[in-house]
Parts: structure tokens; sequence; C-alpha cells
């Protein structure tokens, strides 16, 4: 339900400029920038698929910066399988004081994040080539707050790779839209080995977008890991 709803909405449907002032404030013109970076670099370098530029605000852009309402201040995120620097970038963009690393194993989407990155000038990010499983990776950004994704998994596996890089006491936030309550209850035991706990789906956005954002939180209960492998 809600992805068909998400789908059929285009950007001119609804306030746009009124969301992007509420999210992103004062740097909503760094805002505008990723998102035409999206609508340009990321369409020729297939990142982004052509039909996805009419609805960029609503669908992605606005959708993941919204996470920053589960996000707390200075605390540190990491993106697992960033992509085309979703959610990361939206939520770098929107909360400064968070420190985002975008991890992700292509070569051709780090340069694309990296190049952003650099010209929407985000200090407060930084790029990590590599897979979430890999122990250099686990050495060089583990122990995060909060570590992040969309779209990269279902929720066991996602886990296996995400919450080796959380804090005890820190969260694996994943956006999962319509989905999420399912794979809650299909794969809750298999995360409660994994060492999560107090999982649920939640909503973010709902007084912002059109359609809520909707998010798995597994909240890292225990030091044990386990590590997948990618397939």
């Amino acid at each position: 339900m809600f992805h068909v709803e998400l789908v059929e909405l285009m950007d001119e449907q609804w306030d746009v400029a009124g969301a992007v002032a509420r999210v992103f404030g004062e740097r909503a013109e760094q805002a505008g920038a990723y998102r035409d970076a999206l609508a340009s670099d990321g369409v020729v370098r297939g990142l982004i698929g052509p039909r996805e530029v009419p609805r960029l605000w609503v669908r992605h852009v606005l959708n993941c910066a919204v996470l920053g309402e589960l996000v707390g201040a200075g605390e540190t995120v990491v993106d697992v399988g960033s992509g085309a620097g979703l959610p990361g970038i939206p939520l770098a963009i929107a909360r400064p004081d968070v420190r985002v690393t975008l991890v992700e194993p292509l070569l051709r989407r780090s340069v694309f994040l990296q190049e952003t990155v650099d010209a929407l000038g985000l200090d407060n990010v930084t790029v990590v080539r590599g897979r979430a499983e890999e122990s250099g990776v686990v050495k060089e950004v583990g122990g995060a707050d909060v570590v992040t994704s969309r779209a990269v998994a279902p929720l066991e596996k996602l886990a296996r790779w995400s919450l080796p890089l959380v804090r005890v006491g820190g969260r694996m936030l994943a956006l999962k839209g319509s989905s999420a309550a399912e794979e809650i209850d299909r794969d809750r035991a298999a995360l409660t080995r994994l060492g999560a706990g107090n999982l649920e789906a939640l909503e973010c956005g709902g007084d912002i977008l059109p359609v809520p954002t909707v998010i798995v939180r597994a909240e890292r209960v225990t030091g044990h890991r386990h590590r997948g492998r990618r397939h």
C-alpha cells in the first residue's frame, strides 16, 4: 500500500518547497543541489532510474532526510550500502550536527559519493569504499551510534552486516516501507540471536510527507557479533 501510493505521487502534486524548508532549513540549497546531482549524474551513471526523476524529492531525498527524527544530537551514523547516498547524504544535509560515514563497495558509486560530498561541501560526511562485513571496514567505522540502510537486503541479512558496526546500546535503522512489520515478525528470532532487541516499526515525517517513511528500529543489546557474506 505504501509503495503504490508513493510511486504514483509526483513531486509537483504537493508542496515540495514547504517540505524542503521544514526539513532542511538554511541548507535547502544544498538539498536542491543533491537532488539535481541525482537527476543528472545519478541517472547517467546508472544510480537512479530516469523514471525516478519526477519524484526525487518525495520518494528519495525527503523520504530519507526525515530519518533524522530518530537520530540524536551529535551522534555518529554509518550508512551501509549507500549507493547514490541514500539515506546518508540527505540525513547529513538536514542534520549537520551528526557525523555520517557512507559505506559502499562499488567503485563507480563510491566515486560518485565522494564527488558529491566534495561538491556540496559536506564536512560532516566520510566515504569508505568496502563491504560492511569486511574486517577492515568494521575496524574503521565500528562503534557507531546508528547504522542506517535503504533497500539493501532482507532484514536478517541486513542485521548480520549492520549490527557489528553498532555500539552496544546503539540502533540499526533500516528504511523498509510496507514490509517492515512482516519482516520483523519473520526475522525476530534470528535478530535476537544476533544481539538485537527492542524491534519495532516506526514512521517518520508523518506531518511533512504525503506518505510517511517506515523504518525498522533494532537496538544492539549484546556485544556478540555475527558476520555474513554478500552474494
